[in-house]
């Protein structure tokens, strides 16, 4: 199941969905017989910034998806009645809201977590209690990344803007100038700090609680970080200040994608033995038991737009040095030990997919594109026909949901649909998304004969909402939240409903993981 963590709902929730929330639906995903749960990435993303793949930090937890609740210092303040009545009214109203309301999520969140943090200092760390020396060796077990992510969001709320408009010394990371404000801000690096242990502690008693009822977390290694990082502000000479990247055209987007963000400076990575990548590869499998690579064609060649307009290029430019350099990433993604999946959607080269066949890296089969292009008519390819080292899906992040596109295709298109033997009982002049037309494709997609399969919520529950239209900022992207609490998982009608539809599936073609759903 593909769920976004911020899409979940629950009653104690503060308007977005939380790290605790993934133990009560790994827990309905399990006695679904269902043992996958894919999220978006959850790394901590800029202040008015909403999509999840333009993060602070590769590394870093965003802090907004703490539970406030299980955080021991704010419980001992008073909790939601330490907030006063102008700040309690707008949490209800957040609680509440049709979608994510970002702004009033992060400043609620922010005001409770200094009073959290604060009770912490004095109580805790000032007196070198107990929780003191847990937090001590959290930051010394995490100081390869979390030093230069603390100093660099000390900084930025120092300076609220982007790192290249701070003083020279700092861009340019002088040794002198980086000790004086590691002294000046160390309140506020303590701060930061915290933050990240108390997400960390969350994480882990989540992903235990996920195993126990049998499911694994799959998470979502995004391609790229922002301009404004973490990471580039303490690498720079690691990527291209001079150039973006970004998407040739494609079906997203005629004209292709500038994302605005630094391209790698692969040369320099190759130099450092990819010590970077290997870092966030092993914060991945900490995290993680699987996950996406994001963007895969991206790590065998960049589509790099340079700054002064000239023509955009991809980088490595043969063939060869391409394969040399996916192959050579692969690894050291896989090296960490989680399971690897790559999302090689778009304009991908034939001898991308090789390689990841070869690799046993699971690509995506999404069936809506999955056709025999080569064959007269272009007929739906049979999903028992798909390669078992990949993924089957009915659709992504990106794309509209399965009953949107049901219902927006036009008449020729939908008889091909029809023609896929698990959909031979539809009638194709059918142009409504009814529950039978529902049940047909998800039968399709769960005798495909793909190792792993994973649905977007949307496309379980046969709703219209979508997560995010690309090359597009709205107020509807990255906002969807769930339609009801998890906490009515076990009673609502709409998820009793689909409870039993994806039990029924995953038994009847023999993937369900759970001997309960029966």
């Amino acid at each position: 199941m593909l769920v976004p963590l911020f899409s979940l709902r629950s009653q104690r929730g503060w308007g977005i969905g939380e790290i605790p929330d993934l133990k009560d639906f790994s827990n309905w995903l399990a006695d679904a017989g269902h043992g996958l749960l894919q999220l978006l990435p959850v790394n901590e993303v800029a202040p008015g910034e909403n999509s999840p793949y333009a993060s602070m930090s590769a590394f870093a937890l965003d802090p907004m998806y703490l539970s406030l609740p299980d955080i021991e210092d704010f419980q001992a303040v008073g909790g939601e009645q330490a907030l006063d009545a102008g700040r309690r009214a707008r949490l209800e109203a957040a609680r509440e809201a049709p979608r994510v309301d970002y702004d009033a999520v992060r400043e609620l969140k922010r005001h409770a977590l200094r009073l959290a943090f604060e009770r912490f200092r004095e109580h805790e760390y000032a007196r070198g209690s107990r929780r003191a020396g847990a937090f001590d060796s959290f930051v010394e077990e995490h100081a390869g990344w979390l030093r230069d992510y603390a100093l660099f969001r000390a900084l930025h709320h120092r300076y609220e803007s982007h790192w290249e408009s701070w003083p020279a010394e700092l861009r340019q990371r002088r040794p002198q100038a980086l000790v004086e404000q590691r002294r000046a801000l160390a309140d506020e690096i303590l701060f930061r700090q915290y933050l990240q242990w108390q997400a960390q502690l969350q994480w882990q008693e989540a992903r235990r609680a996920a195993a126990q009822f049998g499911v694994r977390l799959k998470g979502d290694l995004p391609f790229m970080v922002s301009g404004h990082s973490a990471d580039v502000w303490a690498l720079q000479h690691q990527f291209r200040m001079d150039a973006w990247v970004g998407a040739p055209p494609d079906a997203f987007s005629v004209n292709g994608q500038n994302w605005g963000l630094p391209a790698y400076n692969w040369e320099a990575m190759a130099a450092d033995d990819c010590t970077w990548l290997r870092g966030r590869a092993r914060r991945a499998a900490e995290l993680f038991d699987a996950y996406r690579v994001d963007h895969l064609v991206g790590f065998y060649r960049t589509y790099t737009i340079p700054r002064d307009r000239s023509q955009p290029y991809f980088s490595p430019g043969r063939e060869e040095e391409q394969h040399a350099l996916g192959e050579r990433l692969m690894g050291v993604f896989k090296s960490a030990g989680a399971v690897v999946m790559a999302e090689d959607l778009g304009t991908v080269p034939d001898f991308v997919r090789h390689s990841l066949a070869r690799q046993d890296i699971a690509g995506y089969k999404v069936l809506r594109w999955e056709r025999e292009w080569h064959t007269p008519g272009q007929p739906f390819r049979d999903p028992p026909a798909y390669p078992e080292v990949s993924v089957a899906c009915s659709g992504t992040h990106d794309t509209e949901t399965m009953a949107v596109w049901w219902e927006q295709i036009d008449g020729h298109e939908r008889r091909e649909v029809c023609r896929i033997p698990a959909m031979r009982s539809i009638n194709p002049e059918e142009r409504f998304f009814t529950p039978t037309v529902h049940q047909a494709l998800l039968e399709a997609l769960y005798g495909a004969g793909s190792r792993y399969l994973v649905l977007p919520i949307q496309d379980v529950l046969g709703t219209r909402e979508r997560i995010n239209l690309p090359a597009s900022v709205g107020p509807e992207n990255w906002t969807y939240r769930l339609p009801m609490n998890t906490s009515e998982m076990g009673s609502h009608t709409q998820w009793r409903q689909a409870f039993h539809r994806i039990a029924g599936c995953a038994l009847r073609h023999g993937r369900s993981s759970a001997a309960r759903a029966a």
